[in-house]
């Protein structure tokens, strides 16, 4: 068997087109623009080339984007004041904080800042208690995208036997609720997990999501299963740079009935779910109906 691959970058560019149909619908009906805010501290590179894309495709959609790039010695009370201004400010819809913050910086702190209204991550705990009890919310956009990626080869993902490995708040957890959320029987793997390649063999639809280079071996999949690889790894290959996600490819690729690739297929419906994010929040705030998507 050759697994179909899942074109990430397809699925997202057609959100993305929608988007941008939508955005130029408020703005001609309503006088509406939505603006994201991204604030980044320090000069990561991998967070420097991550955000340099956000800002492109908030662009290319018709959003406003509002850059805020701060130098690593930022203090969290400087952070945390712009934050109190991007809260107040009515052209700004959407706030994201780049993750990770420097060491002098509490990230829980200033997620729980952000506006839950504004929160287009996802992650304030006001949002992360309203999914997890099945209210409407602001959801953390790779868990939307994997589940986007899944219900591109099964539409339907009731029943499904669903495994998730990794249990971090910003997809492990979310994403279990998301899959509980559209019926289907979720196991949350993790490090203490016992024989994880067993449980794994389990499931029909698959998500890696723990940031160990090529975790997921072939013999851990289920003849025929959908494999969403959520990882983003750089390793080092004969004196090169290269970049593979949690699943060993070409292995899964002989198994699996469909399976993501990395790179190309999580990351692109991230920022694509970024930016629908964006405009959910700016309808919500203006009073306007939740945009069809």
């Amino acid at each position: 068997m050759t697994a179909r691959i899942i074109d990430g970058k397809a699925l997202a560019g057609a959100l993305r087109g929608k988007v941008a149909e939508e955005v130029q619908r408020l703005s001609r009906s309503h006088g509406l623009v939505p603006g994201l805010a991204v604030v980044l501290v320090g000069s990561n590179p991998a967070s420097e080339v991550y955000v340099g894309s956000k800002a492109k495709m908030t662009a290319l959609s018709g959003m406003r984007s509002f850059d805020h790039r701060l130098p690593e010695s930022t203090g969290e009370n400087d952070l945390l004041s712009l934050i109190s201004r991007l809260n107040g400010d009515s052209a700004v819809h959407g706030i994201l904080v780049q993750l990770p913050l420097p060491p002098q910086i509490d990230s829980q702190k200033v997620i729980a800042a952000i506006d839950p209204g504004k929160d287009v991550d996802g992650f304030n705990p006001t949002n992360a208690g309203r999914l997890a009890t099945g209210l409407p919310a602001l959801v953390p956009c790779t868990p939307v995208g994997c589940v986007i990626l899944a219900k591109s080869v099964r539409p339907t993902l009731a029943g499904v036997e669903a495994v998730v490995i990794g249990r971090s708040n910003i997809v492990g957890k979310p994403l279990a609720q998301l899959l509980i959320a559209e019926s289907a029987t979720v196991t949350v793997a993790h490090s203490k997990t016992r024989d994880l390649p067993a449980v794994c063999r389990r499931a029909d639809l698959l998500f890696a999501a723990v940031g160990r280079p090529q975790l997921v071996r072939g013999d851990w999949i289920k003849p025929g299963a959908t494999v969403i690889d959520v990882g983003i790894n750089r390793i080092d290959v004969g004196g090169k740079t290269r970049i593979v996600g949690d699943v060993a490819f070409d292995e899964a690729s002989l198994v699996a009935g469909a399976i993501t690739p990395v790179p190309g297929g999580v990351g692109p419906m991230t920022i694509a779910c970024l930016l629908v994010n964006t405009l959910r929040a700016a309808c919500a705030i203006a009073g306007l109906p939740a945009p069809a998507l």
